[in-house]
């Protein structure tokens, strides 16, 4: 790890990507009928690093991401089960399954030990891999992780209900609370103009509300995994955290993030990680204040 994080810091204080070195790929992962599609930044001989994005049920490639790194380490996403690039076939959205994917994606491009990076519920399925297979990581870095599962997670439900609420006219709030029941009734439109809704209210004050790091991703979503990951969530023992894990964790937040009280969950949950809160920025902190957010990544991979 150490021999990344120097190259890092010789070749750019700012962390910004040599372009000409390293060229996307795309793979699709199958996985017993279920077919993940992937996307690899290979990089022979670096340690590899494996991308969360957030949702569930919106995926993305997380571009901005990935090019902060991706000069530095083999740097792996993929859209997670039942979105539109992932069919599910056999429908099953327990934690196990999603577990099982990220091992279906380490196995299927011969990875040992990896970093592993998770956004938002990325950031909770982040957590739940690392508890149950810790031996596997190189280090954990949690950006504005969900706080949590089974109660934890309708404590965060309800943080970001206020938010959304807080952001919006009485006319908007409306028709967030009309598109989510169609959304809940299975509408993948009602939940895309729902998502956009959302999408608008994390970035304002921050960024253009149509940037296109968050709007390319839109046709991607579905109602099914969105639907049918919510209880699973519910369902799953609160997580125990880990004590003394051999890895270096880092936790990062936005001060204007959508998470308030529920963020102790997480920070609690690992006495031995760095926590960060960005001054001026939301939800995404490595659009809303990239200079802020590029100085945690080069403090972790170090």
């Amino acid at each position: 790890m150490k021999n990344n994080a120097n190259s890092i810091e010789k070749q750019s204080s700012t962390l910004q990507s040599v372009n000409y070195k390293t060229q996307m790929q795309s793979n699709i992962v199958d996985h017993n009928g279920n077919t993940l599609f992937s996307i690899v930044y290979p990089n022979p001989d670096k340690e590899t690093l494996i991308l969360l994005h957030g949702g569930p049920g919106f995926p993305s490639d997380l571009s901005a991401v990935a090019d902060l790194l991706k000069d530095y380490f083999q740097v792996i996403t993929f859209h997670q089960r039942g979105t539109q690039k992932s069919p599910c076939r056999d429908k099953d959205y327990s934690m196990q399954a999603y577990l099982s994917d990220i091992e279906t994606v380490r196995e299927f491009y011969k990875i040992n030990k990896f970093h592993l990076w998770g956004h938002s519920w990325g950031g909770l399925y982040a957590q739940i891999y690392a508890e149950k297979h810790p031996d596997n990581l190189l280090s954990l870095f949690l950006c504005s992780p969900g706080s949590g599962t089974n109660t934890q997670w309708k404590q965060t439900e309800k943080e970001v209900m206020q938010l959304n609420k807080s952001k919006t006219s009485a006319w908007a709030w409306t028709k967030m609370g009309l598109n989510s029941l169609l959304g809940a009734l299975g509408s993948n439109e009602a939940y895309k103009r729902l998502f956009k809704q959302v999408m608008k209210n994390y970035n304002e004050g921050f960024i253009a509300t149509d940037h296109s790091d968050l709007t390319d991703d839109f046709y991607l979503l579905k109602a099914e995994p969105i639907n049918k990951t919510r209880p699973e969530i519910i369902k799953y023992p609160l997580l125990t955290g880990l004590e003394k894990p051999d890895f270096k964790i880092t936790i990062v937040y936005g001060d204007q993030d959508i998470y308030t009280t529920s963020k102790n969950f997480v920070i609690n949950r690992y006495p031995t990680a760095q926590v960060f809160t960005l001054s001026n920025s939301g939800h995404i902190p490595w659009l809303h204040h990239p200079e802020a957010y590029n100085d945690v990544v080069r403090n972790h991979y170090q």
